[in-house]
């Protein structure tokens, strides 16, 4: 037997190691580790809309304990996923944007330091993946996809099927569909001809769509989620000679919003609820914000969403829909854990990589800095612990995913790690802690979020506060406001005290968002909607 782990489970540290029910020997805890991609908290158990229907999550937050003000480190996929595996933040590595930016300093970065699965394959672990864990799926860096992984699942959208590449109207990123086969709510709006003209230079171009799909409109073998899932339960039910680490990365409710029609009929079109946007809602906003607000995307803003009034609903209500859809993955999974004989001696962790907004703020999609790009659900389960079905109020950091997962596995904490083990949380998830957590956007803009206040300071200056007891749909901006000069100054003590450069840049030369405030500035050419 492991002396040191026969310590580790005589002092009941975090249940690093746990005896099996047969033999009383003591064995290191698997691990599985679910994300899903652009969910926000909109999940019974979460409350961040109130018709959610997600039976499936709301019983396993039933059965761990719930963190309900957790945050990202940036409000993007492929740097809030590496933030998360590599357990160092944006600010820190420069990895603010894509994969191809990282790899010019990765040896740098991860200097002396493992990816998370990596860590866990070293430490002994049969690793396996399936589905987006990283961006682009099992890896973001192709040369070392074998380090980080036992075994993974292959791609399952490179085979696409042709009649579902048919309806995709030029989009790349190829695990994102089916898309609708009208094109969705933008397509119809702007017509056939602006597509063909505009949107083939242009990947992103109306990928704000959605729509319930036929079966004729579903790749062969069903989406690519249930597909991730049926990779993942034939795994997860057999018996392993060594401890697992498991990563399961659904897709949906990612953008385009299409679900099997089901899932759309599981919800009234007609009485569906949608954000409530105050008519001054950017008054008190920042340039630069609004400039994040505008986003990156032609004809996939609030600007044109609201050309349309039935256009919003429809969002709500497949967006409601791909997350009814994804929760039935995770039930999938879930009742093959509970079946295998790994069921009692395995950590499951859930999370999402960033929040959506779904025209709070007048903002789609993620990329920002407010409550909804920010906010996910964060949840574990630790065989033994006897904190089932309560939640922490406590904010706390994806960054803390890594050294938690160390700490409950008995593993040492690698030192580079930026955030703090949540083991303390789940002991006690009444616990009161006076740490903020950083989010950023880009170079040098960032967000500190605490227990009850928001504080943004964009790189130009420009700033907001949010107090979340009396505004938690953050629609005053109070930083104009002197009798808070003492909460910005306090929230102001938590900013990095160096912004690393964008990765492979030596200098800041400024991005589109700079561009973006240069041509409103000198030309006056604002959009009305942000004024």
């Amino acid at each position: 037997m492991n002396k040191i782990c026969t310590m580790l489970l005589l002092s009941a540290v975090a249940s690093s190691c746990m005896p099996t029910s047969q033999t009383n020997e003591v064995v290191s805890p698997n691990v599985l580790f679910i994300s899903i991609d652009d969910l926000n908290d909109w999940e019974g158990s979460m409350m961040g809309h109130t018709q959610a229907i997600t039976p499936n999550m709301d019983r396993l937050f039933e059965s761990g304990v719930l963190f309900t003000n957790a945050h990202c480190s940036q409000a993007v996929c492929t740097a809030s996923r590496n933030s998360v595996l590599s357990g160092i933040h944006p600010s820190s590595s420069g990895w603010y944007t894509n994969g191809a930016a990282m790899k010019k300093n990765y040896d740098e970065v991860m200097a002396d330091h493992k990816m998370l699965p990596e860590y866990f394959k070293d430490q002994g672990y049969h690793t396996y993946a399936t589905g987006k864990v990283f961006h682009n799926g099992e890896s973001d860096f192709s040369d070392r996809t074998g380090d980080f992984w036992t075994e993974y699942a292959p791609r399952f959208w490179n085979d696409m099927d042709e009649k579902i590449e048919k309806t995709g109207y030029g989009y790349r990123g190829k695990m994102f569909f089916p898309f609708p086969k009208d094109g969705g709510q933008m397509v119809q709006l702007y017509g056939e001809d602006t597509i063909n003209n505009f949107y083939r230079q242009n990947n992103r171009f109306y990928s704000l769509a959605g729509g319930p799909l036929s079966d004729d409109e579903i790749p062969e073998n069903g989406m690519y989620d249930e597909q991730i899932a049926d990779w993942a339960i034939e795994k997860i039910s057999k018996k392993q000679d060594k401890p697992f680490f498991m990563a399961v990365g659904f897709i949906r409710p990612h953008v385009p919003y299409t679900a099997p029609q089901k899932y759309f009929d599981l919800y009234n079109i007609d009485s569906v609820h949608v954000p409530v946007v105050p008519d001054n809602e950017f008054e008190d906003i920042p340039i630069m914000g609004k400039a994040i607000a505008y986003g990156y995307t032609p004809r996939g803003g609030w600007g044109d969403v609201s050309q349309r009034q039935e256009i919003l609903p429809e969002l709500v209500h497949a967006y409601l829909a791909c997350v009814s859809f994804v929760d039935d993955q995770v039930g999938r999974v879930l009742e093959a854990l509970e079946n295998s004989p790994n069921a009692d001696n395995t950590i499951i962790v859930l999370w999402s990589d960033h929040g959506q907004h779904l025209g709070e703020k007048r903002h789609f999609r993620k990329q920002a800095l407010w409550e909804e790009a920010t906010r996910v659900p964060l949840f574990f389960r630790v065989p033994g612990n006897q904190h089932v079905g309560h939640q922490s109020k406590q904010v706390v950091s994806l960054l803390d995913i890594y050294p938690t997962l160390a700490e409950l596995c008995g593993l040492p904490v690698p030192k580079k790690l930026e955030g703090e083990s949540l083991v303390s949380l789940l002991d006690n998830p009444k616990l009161n802690k006076d740490k903020p957590v950083l989010t950023t956007w880009l170079y040098k803009n960032h967000a500190v979020r605490s227990n009850d206040w928001r504080y943004i300071l964009y790189r130009d200056g420009g700033e907001e506060l949010y107090h979340h007891g009396t505004d938690p749909g953050e629609h005053t901006n109070l930083a104009f406001d002197p009798q808070y000069a003492q909460v910005i100054a306090e929230h102001k003590k938590w900013l990095p005290a160096h912004d690393a450069l964008p990765a492979g840049e030596t200098e800041w030369k400024g991005d589109n968002l700079d561009r973006l405030v240069e041509e409103w500035t000198v030309n006056d050419t604002m959009p009305d909607w942000l004024k």
